[in-house]
């Protein structure tokens, strides 16, 4: 066996191994725009042992309760009208990174307007909120300063923090004690900058920073505060300005994606004051070497902050649908991690229980996530089911329907 053969045998046996603990991320294939109900071609079986579904390579509708499609403007008709018009007028892409030939008008309408939106004096455009994490560490903080990171905070926040030279300090999940022992920390140690950095919504639990504390202990501690908005940016807080506005403080640095509420095409942001927005564009590596979000993208971001700084009626049936899983869900038997957001974990705590969960639900037209490790802890394996103002009553009652009897069938309770 060659040196080649080895390192792809040694690839084929971890996958095997993650096939074998229940961790397959299996991926399906939909053929329809994003909503309530989605069509998904066969295949794509949600245990990952390769044999497809039971409908073979045809379609099948199913009830979506896994998108991130918060206020169910995925597939809304003004904002693809807005797409298509910058398609004829702007085409397909700028061919180019933004320094050299990549800025449209679009795209300064676009940050102007986010920044506007979300109360700060200037934002920058990023191919993903991944990047925009990826590249606001770096240019910020060097050696001489601190980072203080949550320690649920998302993959792309703990990457950017890798990429830059900070003193790093991690505490636990919203333990604002754990967060003053290590802003005093780094304030002795003699950092010159420190950030304080979060999720203002913890993706895995649907659970919210504790922004306004946050605030108090940063502020004693001259440190900036930092806030990951994705799950939150449309849909929380006054106007869907994000969890500052619900907690009624203001932050420094604000990340967030154009790929969930605000039409989820793609494209994130970073939102501070002017000045480091400009040293951002100078020295974000993301920004510097990505090509220009495409036309269209933008300009369905932007109708859809028109639209979400007046979508009161979106906002309050999305909570409604969130309350009324709720209330569902728990009356049938199952645990759930407490809390008023959307993002509505039902816990299994064991990945083949989860897996097994998800797979019978498909097979009843309900189409969910299983979630296991590494994305959660071991032993906390769940089901996040994710509500949408798309979602009806009706659509409701039947999915948990479908969960009740899919548990049963499965001995979940027993």
């Amino acid at each position: 066996m060659t040196e080649r053969d080895a390192f792809l045998q040694d690839i084929e046996n971890e996958l095997r191994q993650i096939r074998a603990a229940s961790l397959w991320k299996n991926e399906r294939v939909i053929a329809s725009a994003q909503g309530a109900r989605v069509r998904v071609r066969g295949g794509g079986d949600s245990d990952g042992d390769g044999g497809g579904d039971s409908d073979g390579d045809g379609e099948r509708e199913v009830l979506n309760l896994c998108a991130n499609n918060y206020l169910g403007l995925a597939a809304d008709a003004e904002l693809i009208r807005a797409a298509a018009a910058a398609l004829e007028d702007h085409g397909l892409g700028m061919a180019s990174v933004r320094f050299i030939c990549g800025t449209s008008d679009l795209h300064r309408a676009l940050e102007e307007a986010l920044a506007e939106f979300l109360g700060g004096e200037d934002a920058v455009l990023y191919p993903s909120c991944f990047d925009a994490n990826g590249g606001l560490f770096e240019p910020l903080l060097s050696e001489q300063d601190a980072v203080i990171s949550d320690a649920l905070n998302h993959a792309s926040i703990i990457d950017g923090i890798r990429l830059c030279k900070a003193r790093r300090f991690r505490y636990a999940n919203r333990d604002l004690d754990a967060l003053e022992s290590c802003l005093r920390e780094a304030r002795d140690g003699g950092a010159r900058r420190i950030i304080v950095a979060t999720d203002g919504v913890f993706s895995m639990d649907g659970t919210f920073a504790p922004l306004a504390e946050m605030r108090v202990l940063a502020d004693r501690f001259g440190a900036w505060l930092m806030v990951d908005d994705c799950h939150a940016t449309g849909f929380v807080g006054a106007r869907g300005a994000g969890t500052p506005s619900l907690a009624g403080v203001r932050v420094e640095l604000l990340t967030g994606t154009l790929g969930k509420a605000l039409g989820g095409a793609a494209g994130g942001y970073v939102v501070a004051a002017s000045p480091v927005a400009d040293l951002l564009r100078q020295r974000s590596r993301p920004y510097l070497f990505s090509n220009a979000l495409p036309p269209a993208v933008v300009a369905a971001a932007l109708a859809a902050v028109s639209r979400v700084a007046a979508a009161d009626d979106l906002r309050r049936r999305l909570d409604d649908n969130a309350a009324l899983w709720r209330d569902l869900l728990s009356r049938a038997g199952f645990s759930l991690l407490e809390g008023g957001h959307p993002i509505v974990p039902v816990m299994l705590m064991d990945a083949g229980k989860a897996t097994a969960l998800a797979a019978a639900l498909w097979e009843r037209g309900v189409y969910v996530t299983a979630f296991s490790f590494p994305v959660v802890p071991r032993g906390e394996a769940r089901i996040r089911t994710q509500l949408s103002a798309a979602l009806d009553r009706d659509d409701l009652i039947f999915a948990a329907e479908q969960f009740r009897d899919a548990a049963g069938s499965l001995g979940i309770f027993s």
